[in-house]
């Protein structure tokens, strides 16, 4: 699905959209469902991009189905994978995942993937801006591109309406909510979340802001 010229959500991953930007180098943003890696890589391909010309992975959070193909894309395509050093150790598997999630992981099994380097400590060259949204997880963050917010699981969409997260699977609600309300001054156009069909943000990111009060 092309959501505006050289962006596409990978239709193969529809269950929790991995996003393609085609830039110079192009970029993949999470990674989604362990197991997938192969039909992300047709899909790509299908889009007459060479996955080796993805330069980088940027990851989101640490959820499973977000860094679920990240060992394997990256090995494919040689791209510099990156995270939040928050979230690191649970990336790698260094640390088990806080509250339900280290029992999803025990039941959704993936390859830990070695991170290159963070958005903390290193100068990402792409043109992203990174926005530390915690909540959802610790180091959840989002990424600001032209006037598309790729939001992860900060907010998702279901029947063409955005929502917040769901409180069971988030780490910290009311951190998580303060994350919502601190990109509320943010200009932009388009929201891509992981889960739900991108959304323009007309009047509804003001009321899911509004819900956070």
């Amino acid at each position: 699905m092309e959501v505006c010229p050289g962006v596409y959500a990978l239709d193969c991953t529809v269950r929790s959209y991995a996003y393609l930007v085609v830039n110079q180098p192009a970029f993949l943003i999470d990674t989604s469902m362990p197991g997938n890696h192969e039909k992300i890589l047709s899909e790509i391909k299908s889009l007459g991009v060479d996955p080796q010309s993805i330069g980088h992975i940027l990851l989101t959070h640490h959820d499973v189905d977000h860094v679920g193909n990240a060992a394997a894309l990256k090995e494919a395509t040689g791209a510099k994978l990156w995270a939040s050093a928050v979230d690191l150790p649970y990336i790698e598997a260094k640390e088990p995942r806080p509250g339900l999630k280290r029992f999803v992981a025990r039941i959704i099994k993936t390859t830990p993937p070695m991170i290159d380097a963070t958005f903390d400590n290193d100068k990402i060259p792409v043109p992203v801006e990174v926005i530390k949204t915690p909540g959802h997880t610790p180091g959840h963050v989002v990424f600001l591109y032209r006037d598309i917010l790729f939001a992860g699981d900060m907010v998702m969409t279901r029947r063409g309406q955005l929502r917040l997260s769901p409180a069971l699977m988030t780490w910290n609600l009311p951190q998580a909510r303060a994350s919502v309300r601190s990109v509320a001054e943010r200009s932009f156009t388009w929201i891509c979340p992981a889960h739900g069909h991108p959304i323009h943000r007309d009047q509804q990111w003001d009321s899911i802001v509004a819900s956070t009060l």
